[in-house]
């Protein structure tokens, strides 16, 4: 019996029902996971996948003989993130037994989290350790009113500072929950849905992406943002009782922001 870091087989789940609790973070992991959407996405490299290679190097302080210098190479450690929770054993026997409605509500809570800290680590940064888009971009943010009519006037003046910037398309726009609703809510102005109106001005994807705040408009002409994956998401074994499993879902990835100018604040 093979067993790696993730110890699953020591759990007290049945193969059918870790197929479900797979199936079931999927289903949860998919939507919320806006970030990947909109960046370039390398991998999954392992676990034992450790830092991203930056292609530099550091001279050394020191020489190490006479004649001789050096340099280190610089890399990016990746993070790593871990959601825990914990499912009732009676909830996962029912599911053996076939139950179509297993209480699974622990692990979905647990997915909308560390695909909400992704998101944050992607558009706002982790502090000291990831600079997010939202911080490494120079432009200064442009405003955007209360009413969801504004969006295309402010879009459209985003994406004029990307092309005086050398900025090309398409471009992407990643949305908090509050604006993508307000937007995708909105009625028609003239006949004209004004989702539609607003994919039309960015061509390319609108995002709802969890965790980040106001709207960002960014290019995907590929190569700006980076993201590396290490471990993709998945469950792992921490330990059981006569009640319930500790589970959790981790993962571990780094993220650059190889061309700051590629992307627009939209502060609401």
């Amino acid at each position: 019996m093979a067993i790696n870091h993730l110890l699953r087989p020591l759990a007290p789940i049945s193969d059918s029902t870790w197929t479900l609790l797979d199936q079931e973070a999927r289903d949860r992991l998919t939507p919320a996971l806006g970030a990947r959407k909109l960046v370039d996405f390398s991998g999954p490299h392992g676990w034992q996948h450790s830092a991203t290679d930056l292609g530099r190097t550091a001279t050394l302080a020191d020489a190490p003989s006479e004649g001789v210098t050096g340099a280190q190479r610089r890399v990016l450690a990746l993070v790593e993130l871990r959601a825990d929770f914990e499912l009732a054993l009676e909830e996962l026997r029912d599911a053996d037994r076939g139950a179509a409605d297993p209480d699974l509500e622990p692990l979905d809570r647990a997915a909308h989290q560390i695909a909400c800290a992704e998101n944050i680590a992607v558009f706002r940064g982790l502090s000291g350790v990831i600079g997010g888009i939202a911080q490494a971009t120079p432009h200064q943010p442009i405003q955007v009113g209360g009413t969801a009519g504004e969006y295309p006037g402010a879009l459209a003046g985003a994406i004029g500072v990307l092309l005086d910037s050398g900025i090309g398309g398409p471009y992407g726009l990643a949305l908090a929950g509050e604006q993508y609703r307000r937007i995708a809510a909105s009625p028609a102005q003239g006949g004209y849905p004004l989702l539609e109106h607003v994919r039309k001005i960015i061509d390319g994807p609108i995002v709802w992406v969890p965790g980040v705040e106001g709207a960002v408009v960014l290019s995907m002409r590929g190569g700006d943002f980076l993201f590396e994956s290490g471990q993709d998401l998945a469950i792992g074994y921490a330990a059981h009782d006569a009640k319930a499993v500790a589970l959790y879902l981790q993962e571990s990835f780094s993220f650059r922001v190889a061309t700051p100018e590629a992307a627009v604040v939209l502060s609401a």
